[in-house]
């Protein structure tokens, strides 16, 4: 009896572990897809209400995860735990190809059924020759201006510009234009203006050491003129609270802005003086991928999850709930998406945005870049010195990595 009861409590113990390892995993049924995402839900309920009536046959179950990336390096490729497909942004790309987890979007749909799409969005999405990522749209950051304030002929369309309003307008708790300065991803648009970036696609950190070094020292006059705490909630509410005239930021405020009632204007990013240059923001672009285990025993259903996702209406669909850009260029023939202001800004700005790198390297650079900022723009640092200390810093830890 004891030996019985002994048995019934392992038991009791072990089916739990059995079932919490399953959960979210993928599903035997090759007509079930679980997909894994971390997007807003009026994303996921566009698509879910498109899929509901564009694949009967299939089932498609969408769960959110809060910390994606992390349980993805943990899960792989385990058909017990891990999704068939996840939805994210393109710059954790080659972290998860070299994990050998993903299969290029080519293996299932011919690269020629993808010549509608935005270049930029399928560069962003290859890594090392393949197309790992089925995007469906992008972000850009955006030029946006309070126009009670700043009346539209007053739009800077250079960056000499932009200091003189700053310059004329700034005081008195009041700013002409806020930033999230040292922050490495906003920061990016200043060194890409002078025609340099923070990695190259081989790793190699800062390529033009010099670009750099004139970014920083050219973007210190501006951050002179604006306050010292310049996180995304102080950025945010001294825009929304009438308190700021312009700022650079994600299609993100553009509710709040619309709910504070702020009358919004967006304008193209202004062009450094120095280098004929416009800032150039990174570009996130968000698609689905497709892990290796569903793509070898699931193929038939995953291609035509991909191929659903493919029809003009769902970038169409998204764009409505959400204000989202669509990576397929024939959205933009339709009044429901040519007509948003703020997508076709986001459309403008994406000829010249650049897209954030999709090599496991970038990933170091994000607390580089960082660190480097903080001690040039808040610490006041010498720009030679703390830039050199960066790339030590930084080939000492991409060497780590190899």
């Amino acid at each position: 009896m004891k030996r019985f009861l002994a048995l019934f409590l392992a038991l009791l113990m072990v089916f739990p572990l059995v079932a919490c390892g399953k959960s979210g995993g993928s599903n035997s049924d090759p007509n079930t897809l679980v997909v894994w995402h971390d997007k807003e839900d009026a994303v996921i309920e566009a698509l879910q209400t498109y899929l509901e009536k564009a694949l009967p046959d299939v089932k498609v179950q969408f769960e959110k995860k809060t910390s994606l990336t992390d349980s993805l390096k943990l899960v792989g490729n385990d058909p017990s735990s891990a999704p068939d497909l996840f939805i994210f942004a393109h710059d954790k790309i080659g972290v998860f190809a070299e994990m050998g987890i993903l299969t290029p979007i080519t293996d299932l749909i011919p690269q020629g059924e993808l010549a509608n799409y935005l270049p930029m969005t399928l560069d962003a999405a290859t890594y090392k020759g393949s197309l790992y990522q089925l995007p469906l749209y992008f972000e850009t950051l955006l030029f946006m201006y309070n126009r009670r304030y700043m009346q539209d002929n007053e739009v800077p369309a250079t960056t000499d510009d932009l200091l003189e309003y700053m310059k004329a307008n700034t005081g008195r708790g009041r700013y002409g234009f806020v930033e999230q300065h040292s922050t490495a991803y906003y920061s990016a648009a200043w060194i890409h203006g002078f025609n340099g970036s923070i990695i190259d696609s081989d790793g190699t950190p800062f390529p033009d050491q010099k670009a750099v070094k004139d970014a920083l020292a050219y973007h210190l006059n501006f951050v002179d003129l604006m306050p010292g705490e310049t996180e995304y909630s102080t950025v945010n509410t001294l825009f929304l609270e009438g308190k700021a005239d312009a700022t650079i930021g994600g299609p993100w405020m553009v509710p709040s802005a619309r709910d504070a009632n702020v009358d919004l204007g967006i304008a193209p990013m202004p062009t450094v003086n120095a280098t004929g240059e416009a800032l150039a923001p990174y570009s996130g672009v968000q698609g689905i991928h497709v892990l290796t285990f569903a793509a070898q025993n699931k193929a038939e259903s995953v291609q035509k999850l991909l191929r659903a996702m493919m029809d003009p209406e769902v970038g169409i669909a998204l764009a409505q709930a959400s204000g989202c850009a669509p990576a397929n260029s024939v959205c933009y023939d339709d009044s429901r998406v040519c007509d948003d202001e703020l997508v076709q800004a986001m459309r403008s700005t994406a000829e010249i945005a650049i897209p954030m790198p999709n090599i496991p390297e970038m990933d170091v650079m994000w607390t580089v870049v960082g660190n480097l900022l903080t001690d040039v723009n808040m610490s006041k640092a010498n720009i030679d010195e703390a830039f050199d200390a960066a790339l030590a810093q930084a080939n000492s830890l991409i060497e780590a990595m190899h």
